[in-house]
């Protein structure tokens, strides 16, 4: 398939590049703001699981968007991965669940909590939709719990969510540090993925809870009736559809030319990825050593022959010797 090939299935992946945007994820962020204004009154930002930072990306232009105002904002992005320097964007390469990443969160701030934690972390999926989803519950449920040690009371969480069905378990526990938890779907997320947005309000956390990494919100052995509780004992988080209907169709082929006015041209990636995993594999195939030392192989012809001598020494050995009954036995085979 040729370059266009993606920009006619991904509408959204054409306008990332066009926009200058990392990713086409940028567009979910967007539609988010869209529906809850997360951006209003933000000063102090964190971005985990930042890579490639398309969200640090949104969260530079929104925030840092007149010079006036710039001075004052600050903006961490946290992500094991190097990511390519961003303006106005401080970034660690740390992991979110250590408690010196938390730490050094507030060293950037000058003490001071973030208004505002965004993640749109999600593991390497391998399509066993029930490890998915848990692997995809305990990164959330990491990022809420250094969320607990770096947001302010009233501050915003948002992160993203695998709709499985032991997703209620997941809503009561954010529901014990926020009054509001409103699960969104914005219109750039494909219809056909799982994946859907947490949008966490009014951080109140209970009387006297003191932050702790060593203890994991997310327990293995839970009962596994929860989700057949009702009434009360029950949370329901309401589902929310972001975006307005007339934003393009991410699960929709566009044609390449969207303006008659305006001829389309093949956008490049914004900013490749920096030592992603699979640099080396790349490498080998450039330069074509990717194929292994094997024996060396028996030509078509060859193995026809071995296999008609083996039929004639079979037909010998069973005291029939005509060539022609060989010939049958290979015309079998």
């Amino acid at each position: 398939m040729g370059r266009s090939s993606k920009d006619k299935r991904d509408i959204y992946y054409r306008l990332a590049k066009e926009e200058g945007w990392r990713a086409r994820s940028a567009f979910k962020l967007l539609q988010l703001d869209e529906e809850f204004s997360l951006f209003k009154g933000v000063r102090r930002a964190v971005d985990l699981c930042a890579a490639p930072g398309s969200w640090s990306q949104v969260l530079s232009r929104k925030l840092r968007g007149k010079k006036e105002e710039s001075e004052d904002v600050k903006i961490v992005a946290v992500d094991l991965q190097a990511m390519a320097p961003l303006p106005g964007v401080t970034q660690i390469q740390g992991d979110i669940t250590k408690i010196t990443t938390a730490q050094e969160i507030i060293r950037h701030f000058e003490g001071q909590p973030a208004d505002l934690v965004v993640c749109d972390g999600a593991p390497d999926v391998t399509g066993l939709h029930d490890v998915d989803e848990y692997i995809q519950a305990q990164l959330l449920l990491a990022a809420l719990n250094i969320t607990t040690h770096v947001l302010k009371p009233g501050g915003t969480f948002v992160a993203k969510i695998f709709r499985g069905k032991d997703v209620t378990l997941l809503y009561s526990q954010l529901k014990v540090f926020f009054s509001g938890v409103t699960c969104a779907k914005p219109r750039s997320s494909r219809n056909s993925s799982i994946e859907a947005f947490v949008v966490c309000e009014n951080y109140s956390p209970p009387e006297g809870y003191v932050p702790n990494m060593s203890n994991p919100l997310l327990d293995h052995c839970y009962d596994v009736d929860f989700n057949q509780l009702e009434g009360p004992n029950r949370i329901i988080v309401p589902f929310l559809a972001c975006g307005d209907l007339s934003a393009f169709d991410s699960d929709r082929t566009y044609p390449l030319q969207l303006d008659p006015s305006k001829e389309y041209r093949y956008t490049p990636p914004t900013q490749p990825p920096i030592r992603p995993p699979y640099q080396q594999a790349c490498h080998l195939r450039k330069n074509n050593l990717l194929a292994k030392e094997d024996s060396p192989s028996v030509p078509l012809d060859g193995a026809f022959s071995a296999l008609h001598l083996s039929a004639n020494q079979d037909c010998n050995t069973a005291g029939q010797p005509s060539r022609e009954m060989a010939d049958q036995e290979v015309t079998k085979c």
